[in-house]
């Protein structure tokens, strides 16, 4: 199961953190929150299979966001 390890405020953000997730080794999924698709400054969540859900807090927490 997917479970929500953070919230970013835009898909810039929640590319960049998927990146830094991804680059340590962690499945990752980010998925709007509005279902307004065509603006870029929609909330977005990112996602992690629920048996990451502490490392991917841990690296979120390390690298300041």
């Amino acid at each position: 199961m997917w479970t929500v390890v953070y919230i970013a405020q835009s898909k810039e953000i929640a590319t960049r953190l998927q990146d830094i997730l991804l680059k340590e080794g962690l499945l990752v999924k980010i998925r709007p929150i509005s279902k307004n698709n065509e603006n870029d400054d929609n909330y977005y969540e990112v996602l992690v299979p629920e048996a990451e859900v502490a490392e991917a807090h841990s690296i979120i927490i390390e690298k300041g966001y």
